[in-house]
């Protein structure tokens, strides 16, 4: 039977988001950093309730810090919440892989999750690709995982992998500056191949709201046309947080679109704009030239939004 997410999307932004959860010094004022236990778990729990009130239902978490052992002190009881766990990289072994997965739930105090990825879909198509991902359907048959999916970029050619290992989920980047997965039709052949497809990258790494002194020197060539898009939204009394969930939500095919959130104050930015009525933009017009420079090591350099 094919995989159908346990809440499907409903009419309002919200149900449409997912979130995740930033514990690590990715930027600053954070909370969960620099703080006493006590105070980082009331964080935390603040944000979560602010998330159910709103009717949220899924948490993306890494494997990576304190997040999963913050979570599972911090859910609302009863918890709304199903979430999404990554694995370990493929160098770790096959055993390290499962073993970390379960050690993901137990941490967080859940007896299953909804949906396991594999972090990097490039491993997939490597020698022991076919190994990996038969742990992970192990893991959905034994009832631990109700899905099983992977992380991809464009150029993994996630929609023909989808297809292969008939996968119930995939998670791929899309940003209002990078829109490839979309104007190359990605997204509507990864639905069409049966999986549900969860977005990343909506901010695109921080870069729609940083300044022109605040980009690393490999996106320095772009300022110009990023201050253009800037002035465009602005000219149109729009937020750049407004348009880039704006886009994001307008695309066909997303089950989910999951952001970054360091605090319940971002949270409620977030679900601010989720709901703000967006202009009828030109969105294709937003775009950066050459999106690919949107690499991931620039954007952890940039200190805003994920």
């Amino acid at each position: 039977m094919p995989y159908s997410p346990a809440t499907p999307s409903a009419s309002s932004p919200t149900h449409r988001l997912a979130l995740a959860v930033v514990t690590q010094p990715e930027r600053a004022p954070n909370p969960f950093m620099a703080a006493p236990s006590g105070a980082r778990e009331e964080a935390m729990r603040f944000l979560l309730q602010t998330g159910a009130d709103a009717g949220v239902r899924l948490i993306a978490t890494r494997p990576e810090g304190d997040g999963e052992r913050l979570l599972g002190q911090a859910w609302p009881f009863p918890s709304p919440f199903q979430v999404t766990v990554r694995t370990v990289p493929l160098s770790e072994g096959l055993d390290r892989i499962e073993a970390r997965a379960r050690r993901s739930l137990e941490r967080m105090g859940l007896p299953r999750g909804e949906v396991l990825l594999v972090s990097n879909a490039a491993e997939l198509a490597g020698a022991e690709g076919r190994a990996l991902w038969d742990r992970l359907r192990s893991l959905k048959d034994k009832g631990l995982f109700r899905a099983i999916g992977f992380c991809a970029t464009v150029e993994d050619g996630p929609a023909l992998l989808a297809r292969r290992l008939e996968a119930d989920v995939v998670q791929v980047p899309c940003s209002l500056l990078d829109q490839r997965a979309a104007q190359d039709s990605v997204l509507e052949a990864i639905a069409e191949a049966g999986a549900a497809v969860h977005l990343s990258s909506v901010f695109a790494g921080g870069v729609l709201f940083a300044g022109g002194d605040e980009l690393p020197p490999e996106l320095a060539a772009h300022a110009q046309s990023l201050s253009r898009t800037r002035r465009r939204l602005a000219e149109q009394r729009c937020d750049p947080m407004q348009a880039a969930l704006g886009y994001a939500l307008s695309l066909k095919g997303v089950d989910k679109v999951v952001a970054s959130v360091a605090s319940a104050a971002e949270l409620r930015a977030i679900l601010a704009a989720a709901h703000a009525p967006c202009p009828n933009l030109d969105w294709a017009s937003l775009a950066l030239e050459a999106p690919a420079a949107l690499t991931a090591d620039a954007r952890a350099r940039i200190s805003s939004a994920a």
